[in-house]
């Protein structure tokens, strides 16, 4: 299975959960801790793209020149990535975000209207900037209509080609039909972006890289328009399960949540769905009421819960086995000595 590349929305599909009130503060927070655990493209600005901040999408505090350059003073690895949507933003806002720092752009239409994009693609491409068509609200045409227009985006020099599940419509089936036959006539790369309004966003994901994606999204605890979208922490997990190739650190992806966004939001009054060390539970395999005390030991041993939690997996210790945690914290401890 090829490798994957990981595109982190927090900033911007993000942006909806607090009504597109990120701070420069807030960028530079979550920059660098999403930079720092290896995620390969960070995409801020508006909800709705670049120059979205208008009475008809909301008005941002910040306007997106402003935030991606507080995410151009963070950033040292990662691609820094922009949303244009035809109509919302034009080829000079592009430039001028260009100037501001970043790298990259996605070109978004709606997944039938692929014609608008020829002129920001090709702009894009002059100004040396990586890539990508993304065509939304896939849900709504058929696989032979979605092939057509990701053929167009790809003729005006995309780089890769998202199959977008903009309203978390898709089941798996359809995920795995879609992307299945963009990568069987595209000569490129091809991406998914989903949403978790079924419940689905991690199973689409995988059912995307089961059918030849290489580029997917997520965002940190899940957060995004509607019911948010992948969990980047989860799916970095999940992916290691599967022996996934990626470059992504599966604890500090985890730490930019914990550490970085969840501090934002709760000042800003909104409360992320999200228990990662439950998540933890599943990727090591550990029985589940482990967990509380699991915490106790953590602290009375002054070690990362997670690594408890992994140990005691790895040890394939079962219910009625809880004393031996109080054994694996206290062995973690002593190697860190």
């Amino acid at each position: 299975m090829s490798k994957i590349f990981l595109t982190d929305t927090t900033l911007r599909d993000g942006s909806h959960t607090v009504s597109h009130k990120w701070n420069t503060d807030d960028v530079r927070k979550i920059v660098t801790a999403l930079d720092a655990a290896g995620i390969d493209l960070i995409e801020v600005g508006h909800g709705d793209g670049l120059t979205g901040s208008t009475i008809n999408y909301g008005f941002a505090d910040y306007d997106d020149f402003e935030i991606v350059k507080a995410a151009a003073s963070a950033i040292k690895n990662s691609k820094l990535t922009v949303l244009l949507i035809p109509g919302i933003g034009t080829v000079e806002d592009l430039k001028k975000a260009q100037e501001c720092g970043a790298k990259a752009v996605r070109v978004a239409t709606h997944v039938t209207e692929a014609d608008v994009s020829e002129q920001h693609i090709k702009a894009a491409k002059k100004m040396g900037m990586f890539t990508v068509g993304f065509l939304m609200m896939g849900h709504m045409a058929s696989v032979e209509k979605i092939v057509e227009e990701a053929k167009k985006m790809e003729s005006y020099g995309a780089d890769v080609v998202y199959c977008t599940d903009s309203a978390g419509a898709m089941l798996p089936v359809n995920v795995k039909e879609k992307i299945s036959a963009l990568v069987k006539n595209l000569s490129i790369p091809v991406g998914h972006h989903s949403h978790n309004n079924l419940g689905l966003a991690i199973g689409n994901s995988l059912a995307a890289i089961e059918a030849g994606a290489t580029y997917i999204d997520g965002s940190l605890s899940g957060l995004g328009a509607g019911a948010g979208n992948t969990a980047t922490d989860v799916l970095v997990a999940v992916m290691n399960k599967m022996n996934i190739a990626h470059n992504a650190d599966l604890f500090k992806t985890m730490d930019a949540s914990t550490n970085a966004l969840l501090p934002v939001l709760e000042a800003k009054g909104v409360k992320a769905n999200t228990n990662l060390d439950t998540m933890i539970l599943g990727y090591a395999g550990c029985y589940s009421s482990f967990l509380l005390h699991a915490r106790r030991a953590a602290i009375r041993f002054n070690v990362d819960v997670r690594e408890i939690l992994i140990e005691c997996g790895r040890r394939k210790a079962v219910g009625g086995q809880e004393d031996w945690i109080i054994e694996i914290a206290s062995d973690i401890a002593k190697l860190k000595k």
